[in-house]
C-alpha cells in the first residue's frame, strides 16, 4: 500500500499563471524559467502548459538537455551559459540559447569552431555582483560579441538584487546605472524577473524572465499568489496514519519541545524532514486537516509530524492532511521558518509521489 504523501501538481493552474504574466508583461515577450526541475514541480509534467511562452530558460546543460528530449523545438536559453568550451558544441548541436556574463566565456566563443547561434545574451552586472561584465565594458564586449561571424543579435539583460522589496533604493539605481551603460548600443533588453514585473513597471523591457508567478506564489513578500490572481500549482498533502490521547503535562516529539497543557486529541501525518518538510518547523505551523486549519505540536521527524486536533475529536486515521497549496498557501508555511517559497517547493524529495490534477 502507498504511504499517500503526494504532491499533486495542477497543470491548468500553470496555464492560467502564465496567461496571468503575458497580461502584466503587456507586449513583451514572456521567458518562462523552468530550472531546478520546474522549481521542484517537475519539468516533464508542466512543460505542455509552459509551450505557450516565448522561450524557456534553465541554469544548466542537463537541464536543456531534458527539455530537448521533449520539445525539440521550443527555445531554450541557458541562464548560467556554458562552463567548459566543451559545451559549447551542445549549444549548436541542440540549438539553445546562452548567456555570456563572464570574459572566459567570451574567449571560448571567439576561438570556438562550433557557433553558439544567431542570438547571444549578454549578461551586465548593474548592481548585485554575482554575474555579468562590468558595466563599463557594455559597449566593448558587445562589438566583439557582434564581430563573431553568425551572431546577429545582442540581447542586454541584467537582474535586480532586490526587486521583491518595492520600495528598495538599488532598484532604481541599478535601472538608472543599467540604462546609462547600455546608451547608444541598441538593441532588445531583458531586465524583469518575476519580482521586478510586479513592482518595477520600468523595467519591463523586451523580454521578461517569470518563475515564481508561473508556479502560483507571490515573491513579495507578506503576499501570497492568490492575491495576485494566480492558481497554486502544487498542493503537498499526506495522510493521518495514528490519532492518540496524551494527558495534560505530557510532552511530544524528539527533545519533549512541545507539553500538552490539557488533555489534547493528537494526530500523527506520514511526512517529515525526509521528505523535504523542514525540521525547523516551530509549534502552531499551520496544517489542513479535512479542510480545517491545525497547527503542529511537537518537533518534526523524519518521517512523521504531530498535530493538534483541537476541535477535531472525530478526525480519523486515513483523514487528509494539506502542508501547503491548495487552501495554505506556501508563501505562509515559508515565513513560519524565516525562508522564501522557493526553498520549500525545492527541496521536496524523490521520496514523495508526484501526480497530476484530475480537471473538476
Amino acid at each position: 500500500m502507498a504511504r499517500n504523501t503526494v504532491a499533486t501538481i495542477d497543470v491548468a493552474a500553470i496555464a492560467h499563471n502564465l496567461a496571468e504574466v503575458r497580461a502584466r508583461a503587456g507586449a513583451a515577450h514572456v521567458m518562462a524559467v523552468v530550472k531546478a526541475d520546474a522549481y521542484g514541480h517537475g519539468l516533464r509534467r508542466c512543460l505542455s502548459a509552459l509551450s505557450g511562452a516565448d522561450m524557456l530558460a534553465v541554469a544548466t546543460m542537463d537541464e536543456a538537455r531534458s527539455i530537448r528530449a521533449l520539445a525539440p523545438e521550443l527555445p531554450v536559453l541557458l541562464l548560467e551559459g556554458v562552463v567548459s568550451p566543451e559545451e559549447l558544441a551542445l549549444v549548436e548541436q541542440l540549438h539553445l540559447e546562452m548567456v555570456v556574463h563572464h570574459p572566459v566565456q567570451l574567449e571560448w566563443i571567439e576561438a570556438a569552431t562550433a557557433r553558439p547561434g544567431r542570438r547571444i545574451w549578454l549578461k551586465l552586472d548593474s548592481g548585485m555582483h554575482r554575474l555579468g561584465f562590468p558595466l563599463h565594458q557594455a559597449h566593448q564586449v558587445q562589438a566583439r560579441l557582434g564581430a563573431i561571424s553568425g551572431i546577429e543579435e545582442v540581447v542586454l539583460m541584467t537582474h535586480f538584487a532586490c526587486a521583491d522589496q518595492a520600495d528598495h533604493p538599488l532598484n532604481l539605481k541599478q535601472i538608472e546605472r543599467f540604462d546609462e551603460a547600455v546608451a547608444g548600443l541598441g538593441g532588445r533588453q531583458c531586465l524583469a524577473n518575476s519580482s521586478a514585473l510586479l513592482t518595477l513597471p520600468q523595467a519591463r523591457r523586451d523580454w521578461v524572465r517569470a518563475g515564481l508567478l508561473l508556479y502560483g506564489v507571490s515573491p513579495l513578500h507578506g503576499q501570497c499568489g492568490a492575491g495576485l490572481g494566480l492558481k497554486p500549482v502544487m498542493t503537498l498533502e499526506t495522510r493521518l496514519i495514528a490519532v492518540n490521547h496524551v494527558a495534560a503535562g505530557e510532552s511530544i516529539g524528539y527533545g519533549a519541545r512541545f507539553h500538552a497543557r490539557s488533555p489534547m486529541c493528537i494526530g500523527v501525518a506520514a511526512i517529515g524532514y525526509g521528505d523535504g518538510y523542514p525540521r525547523n518547523m516551530p509549534d502552531g505551523t499551520p496544517v489542513r486537516v479535512n479542510d480545517r486549519e491545525q497547527r503542529l505540536a511537537g518537533r518534526v521527524s523524519m518521517d512523521m509530524i504531530t498535530i493538534d486536533l483541537e476541535g477535531q475529536p472525530e478526525a480519523r486515521v486515513g483523514d487528509p492532511v494539506v502542508l501547503w497549496g491548495r487552501g495554505l498557501p506556501v508563501e505562509r508555511i515559508a515565513a513560519e521558518v524565516d525562508t522564501i517559497a522557493y526553498e520549500l517547493l525545492c527541496r521536496v524529495t524523490r521520496r514523495v509521489q508526484y501526480r497530476e490534477a484530475h480537471p473538476s
